[in-house]
């Protein structure tokens, strides 16, 4: 789709961002791949980008016995290896670097808060915040350890917000299940306000996830239609061409579904299927968020049964390469009963969506890494145009491309060059980047900036976490009780499990392959244009044959 975009001057590295006022940020487990991989990356992309300047400090706390020195030599190899740094220099992580420092302890015990809040006060004096002394900590640890560190950072006095804001960030998984998930809010809510709290969820810093709300609500062309008046069915897909890696005591425990349907897809779900909110803000956006799990009536075991597929891969080839099974994945137990895919068909019932299906699904080892929206309409009357039964215009297809190549692509039919009426499918393709002349913000940046500006919009809400367990608990449980497939049941570097294919094609829908998904993703990377060419021209020489 060639596309002239309004109000853009002209075309510059990266979109412009506001400067945060002085606070010092606090990583808990900073001695983790996290910090490396994700978080220091993300600082220092926004201190290039003049977001934070001389007026913020960070204070690692992990199990390392690091000195600041090495800590900063650790971090910095992460920075320059990480894909998601925009244009890594030396000389600015030099001037970078002296805002980082370290200290080793233990997260379970008294003495190492006190530390740290004797630690705080020099750095507030430090990065010269006056009377203000607002401090972001950032749990980069095992779930299990959210309580405790919430427990200890009460105890000494670091809860407070007489002198400065003080705010927590946590991590996903929130809890295992509905019970441990209560729990945890409880646990929280003793000693943290929820405007204090910050539940993150990195796809939702994603910059196509965010503009799902101005498709759907600013544009007269796509609003109107977005009901079930004109939508047959919606398929969410967060397809990964990795194994588990050095995750496999983790997976063991969590599982595809508690790993990515439970936090992942069910945001997605909801931001494609929420009403409008009465403004963008935090509570308004959440509020109507929930509204959509509060839709979705959670399965009974007969419906989970129906309704869900699980799958578990075997060796094969992936990317080129031969990939072992789960089962011979280091750390995994030879008769895993673990599903790494899972799929499942979620019906939300109200005025807008009812009889709509939403169709989730998510694997590991898998043909293409990708992540996307499918919103498919439904089919014209198709006698105007059709000769033959095999003469069909496909129906038009709304995708939301989150990752890779951030865009959208729109398939509508068109009738072919030639004398004779044949119709054809063309491609309406945006990309961010080649679209804007911006690099996107990396989902870290996105979300530590909106923490430490206090902007809650794109987090995750106390009784958002709850209404999406209620929905997925049903679902491991009535699991535990049935019989699981033969595993393995898929190939490494397959699309999923057949039995995944026939949960759609029981209603005549078909999931869009992970080929036909990575096609737009290179038609994205592409400049702007559409695949009108040679895909055209090959649909035309066909139909001329014929």
């Amino acid at each position: 789709m060639s596309a002239k975009v309004e109000g853009v001057v002209a075309p510059c590295e990266r979109a412009p961002l506001p400067e945060v006022e002085p606070s010092v940020i606090v990583i808990f487990g900073a001695s983790g791949d996290l910090s490396k991989r994700k978080l220091i990356p993300a600082l220092y992309d926004l201190f290039h980008a003049g977001c934070l300047k001389r007026n913020f400090a960070v204070l690692g706390v992990g199990q390392a016995a690091w000195s600041d020195e090495e800590f900063r030599a650790t971090m910095r190899e992460g920075a320059a290896a990480s894909e998601e740094v925009d244009n890594f220099q030396d000389a600015k992580w030099q001037e970078f670097a002296p805002h980082l420092t370290y200290m080793t302890g233990d997260l379970q015990a008294d003495a190492t808060y006190a530390e740290v809040a004797a630690r705080l006060t020099r750095l507030h004096a430090q990065v010269g915040a006056g009377d203000r002394q607002n401090r972001l900590f950032y749990f980069s640890t095992p779930p299990s350890l959210a309580p405790v560190i919430v427990r200890h950072l009460g105890a000494a006095g670091l809860n407070g917000e007489e002198h400065g804001w003080s705010r927590i960030v946590v991590e996903k998984p929130f809890g295992r299940d509905l019970k441990s998930a209560q729990a945890l809010n409880a646990e929280i809510a003793a000693v943290f306000a929820e405007h204090q709290v910050f539940r993150i969820d990195h796809y939702l810093g994603k910059e196509t996830v965010q503009n799902i709300l101005v498709f759907r609500f600013g544009n007269s062309l796509f609003e109107p239609v977005w009901n079930r008046n004109y939508i047959d069915y919606v398929e969410i897909t967060a397809a990964e061409t990795l194994g588990v890696g050095g995750r496999a005591g983790y997976y063991e425990e969590a599982g595809a579904l508690r790993d990515m349907v439970a936090n992942h897809l069910l945001q997605l779900l909801a931001l494609t299927a929420m009403e409008p909110p009465v403004a963008f803000d935090a509570d308004s956006v959440r509020e109507e968020k929930v509204q959509v799990f509060r839709s979705i009536r959670p399965m009974q075991p007969e419906d989970v049964a129906r309704r869900t597929v699980r799958g578990q891969y075997g060796p094969g080839r992936a990317e080129g390469k031969q990939a072992p099974g789960y089962r011979a994945e280091q750390g995994v137990a030879q008769d895993s009963k673990t599903e790494t895919y899972v799929a499942v068909e979620f019906c939300i019932e109200n005025w807008r969506w009812a009889g709509v299906p939403f169709y989730v699904r998510t694997g590991k080892r898998l043909a293409r890494k990708v992540t996307e929206i499918a919103v498919h309409l439904k089919r014209t009357p198709q006698t105007l145009f059709v000769r033959r039964e095999d003469e069909q215009i496909e129906p038009n297809c709304i995708v939301l491309r989150i990752q890779p190549d951030e865009g959208m692509t729109v398939t509508i039919a068109t009738k072919l060059p030639g004398m004779e009426m044949h119709t054809g499918t063309v491609h309406m393709v945006f990309n961010y980047e080649s679209g804007f002349g911006v690099r996107t913000a990396a989902a870290y940046e996105t979300l530590l900036l909106d923490a430490l500006q206090g902007d809650a919009t794109l987090f995750t809400r106390r009784d958002e976490t709850e209404a999406e367990w209620r929905l997925v608990t049903p679902i491991e449980e009535a699991w535990a009780q049935q019989a699981p497939p033969q595993f393995p049941n898929y190939a490494a570097g397959s699309d999923g499990p057949v039995a995944a294919n026939e949960l759609l094609a029981r209603a005549g829908h078909h999931w869009r392959t992970l080929g036909e998904s990575h096609e737009d993703a290179k038609l994205a990377a592409a400049p702007i244009s559409t695949d009108t060419g040679a895909k055209a021209q090959a649909q035309a020489e066909e139909a001329a044959h014929s």
